[in-house]
């Protein structure tokens, strides 16, 4: 016994069938994420280091090319671009696309950190990282007020980015420009050259004083207790008193020849919104999560943490790509929407009835819904590629029902009772409508293999598509034939008024294409003319066509770059800074200036 026949000797169990699906697939909607690109990892890897106060050739000679020969021995890499500025570098690996990017981020990491051995000693740990757009922040936030630049980056680090980092979904918190904290001792070189002091001396005392050690442990009958050399100031008084030489029997503390006060590192960036010192933090989401979810929930507790901050400062939102993304979303799935409402009119009209019409249509949620949980328990996200699968599919699950329904219609019409002409109507078209449902497969298939970076970008819509349409030949000879066998209606008096007038003018355009199909064929050479015409103008055509990775969009914000001459300071770089952002400022279009 076939499941077709199986399905229609007992509907109930074809209606849960379909409810399970259905009911998948919303539980699944509602827990898969959403971003605007699926996760694909671009075959780049970035390595950035820092060696504070260097210069660029120092860095390039010292740093670069020490790093680019080890990183030359990791398999598949393809190019090797480095760059170096004043205290960094930065060094990014093409690697071919045929090559594991994990896998080759991991041997990288290695051929780096056998190579650190050859890099001076007071460079930054070189940080490897691989390259992919989930994993861009999502959104950009500012902490700013009438306050220093040093209480604005406290605030920014201790209390906002704390509790940021326990959002659910929030994956880092970057903090872009942040000052660090120090302790700063201000020298008084006279002082020092009293006591005969240099400055090493101070730096080897400090070295020698202020550390915390392992002393061993000691052991008695029964007991051991671990002891701890605890050298360590932990506040600026017990720095002060950290003893740097004994001078003729007199100890010279730190606070005898410099001063010590708390701080924070030299500013080497300044941040601003709208006019006022600023911090920045960048909000990066877990891979596969809910981008929209997560900036939703972010922007409740940032309205939370505004009531905490003191009088004046503000933490707000200085860019949210998921509002984007949100948008996109909600329009693809009002097109969906509007899809199938269009669908499920056009299978009125044309086969002018309403138990028909419903047969047809009922197949849309079941292969739609069923295509989302199966693409959520293969990791994927609900994106612009997944969706553009959805609503291509739309217009197409429709196609097997259709010619199920038309064939079980037909042989109803003979006078076959309902279950009769279900199940013998469904033999017949069975096979015809798997090959119809492999040559649309065939058509996406090859898009899941495609190379490059789009073909990882299109693999989930080829996926996606071809799950859709193989959900819905599964729906047409399962479910199809048991709705049909209860509610299919084959009298001619249940033909609408609008089905009557499709059938008079389909019977005028079938008259009209025999017309201008005799013409055709009476002149071939012409109808061939010009399908040739058409053919080369089409190339052409395309050929004219620009393209682009994804369309533009318009999101509302531009990016000035304003680079001043060689060597000039911090100072007349802002000077020129806050002219910029003034003139920015002053247009009546711009809501939120956000300069560093």
């Amino acid at each position: 016994m076939s499941i077709t026949d199986v399905c229609i000797k007992k509907p109930v169990f074809a209606w849960m069938i379909m409810a399970a699906t259905i009911i998948f697939g919303l539980v699944a909607a509602q827990r898969i994420g959403i971003s605007q690109f699926p996760d694909v990892d671009f075959p780049t890897i970035n390595i950035s280091v820092s060696w504070d106060g260097a210069n660029p050739e120092a860095v390039e000679t010292d740093v670069v090319e020490f790093i680019e020969e080890a990183v030359t021995q990791v398999e598949g890499v393809k190019s090797i671009t480095s760059s170096a500025r004043q205290g960094s570098a930065n060094i990014t690996v093409e690697l071919d696309l045929s090559r594991n990017v994990d896998l080759a981020l991991q041997d990288v990491q290695t051929k780096v950190s056998q190579a650190q051995r050859r890099l001076p000693l007071d460079i930054d740990p070189p940080v490897v990282s691989k390259s992919n757009p989930e994993d861009q922040p999502i959104m950009w936030l500012g902490v700013s007020g009438p306050f220093s630049q040093q209480v604005v980056s406290d605030f920014a680090r201790y209390r906002v980015k704390e509790r940021l980092q326990t959002v659910p979904g929030v994956g880092e918190v970057m903090l872009g420009g942040l000052l660090e904290r120090n302790v700063r001792i201000w020298v008084d070189a006279q002082k020092l050259d009293a006591h005969g002091l240099t400055v090493t001396d101070l730096v080897a005392a400090l070295q020698r004083e202020h550390v915390e050690l392992p002393a061993g442990r000691i052991e008695t009958e029964g007991r051991e207790v671990n002891v701890r050399f605890m050298g360590e100031a932990l506040d600026l008084e017990t720095l002060r008193d950290v003893v740097v030489r004994e001078d003729a029997g007199r100890a010279v503390y730190l606070h005898d020849v410099a001063i010590v006060e708390d701080g924070f590192e030299d500013e080497r960036r300044l941040a601003r919104v709208n006019g006022e010192p600023a911090q920045a933090l960048g909000i990066k989401k877990q891979r596969g999560a809910n981008a929209v979810a997560v900036a939703k929930e972010v922007r409740q507790v940032l309205a939370d943490l505004q009531k905490d901050l003191p009088e004046g400062m503000n933490a707000s939102i200085n860019f949210d790509s998921t509002q984007f993304i949100e948008e996109s979303v909600h329009e693809i799935e009002f097109e969906l929407l509007l899809a199938c409402i269009l669908t499920a009119f056009v299978c009125w009209v044309f086969l002018g009835s309403l138990s028909s019409t419903l047969n047809v249509v009922l197949a849309i949620p079941m292969s739609l819904l069923g295509t989302v949980a199966v693409i959520y328990f293969l990791g994927f996200t609900l994106n612009t590629f997944t969706l553009l699968g959805l609503a291509l599919a739309v217009g197409i699950v429709v196609d097997d029902a259709i010619m199920v329904l038309e064939n079980i219609f037909r042989h109803a019409e003979e006078g076959k009772d309902r279950v009769r002409a279900a199940r013998e109507g469904t033999a017949e078209i069975t096979f015809a409508a798997l090959a119809a449902t492999l040559a649309v497969v065939a058509i996406f298939l090859p898009v899941v293999f495609m190379k490059g970076i789009i073909g990882r970008f299109f693999l989930q819509f080829g996926v996606t598509l071809c799950v859709a349409v193989l959900l819905s030949y599964v729906e047409a000879i399962t479910l199809a034939p048991a709705r049909c066998a209860q509610l299919l209606k084959t009298s001619r008096e249940h033909r609408s008024r609008v089905g009557v007038v499709v059938d008079k003018a389909f019977t005028k355009l079938e008259n009209l294409y025999a017309r201008v199909l005799a013409w055709g064929l009476v002149r071939p050479y012409r109808v061939l003319l010009v399908a040739v015409a058409m053919l080369v103008l089409s190339a052409f055509a395309f050929k004219a066509l620009p393209g682009e990775f994804v369309p533009s969009q318009d999101q509302g914000r531009m990016s000035v770059r304003l680079q001043t001459a060689v060597g000039s300071s911090l100072e007349e770089t802002n000077r020129l800074f806050k002219r910029a952002e003034d003139f920015v400022a002053s247009r009546p279009e711009v809501t939120r200036v956000f300069a560093v």
